[in-house]
């Protein structure tokens, strides 16, 4: 069982597990923060200022709900729906992710929010 954490976005508040994998732990080490957020599609990614190397495990589809890490980017990443880099209804990300957990919340009101968001990621 990983470390439940809340992410809260222009007034919406998710609730969300971290893994055991070593960013998560990194990500964890760093609550709370604060990260702007960009959208691509149904993804919002930014910045956390947490340089990590690449992770066994890493992938480029995701599901629904699921929090990663951009290496190249040094990004969170939440997916919420297609990306531009889908071919389908799967959430792709531009390039290989580390998994991070997942939001357990509904991610359906995400859609619904600016292009460019403030987060706050704390313990939950």
């Amino acid at each position: 069982m990983g470390v439940k954490i809340t992410i809260t976005v222009s007034g919406l508040t998710l609730i969300a597990e971290l893994n055991d994998s070593t960013v998560a732990r990194a990500i964890e080490a760093k609550l709370p923060f604060d990260v702007r957020m960009s959208r691509w599609g149904d993804e919002y990614y930014g910045a956390i200022g947490v340089r990590m190397q690449s992770e066994p495990g890493e992938r480029d589809v995701l599901a629904v709900g699921e929090m990663a890490y951009w290496p190249p980017g040094d990004a969170l990443c939440l997916f919420f729906g297609p990306t531009p880099a889908s071919t389908g209804i799967e959430p792709r990300a531009a390039s290989d992710v580390v998994p991070l957990g997942r939001i357990e919340s509904d991610t359906e009101k995400l859609k619904g929010l600016a292009g460019s968001v403030l987060a706050r990621l704390d313990r939950g």
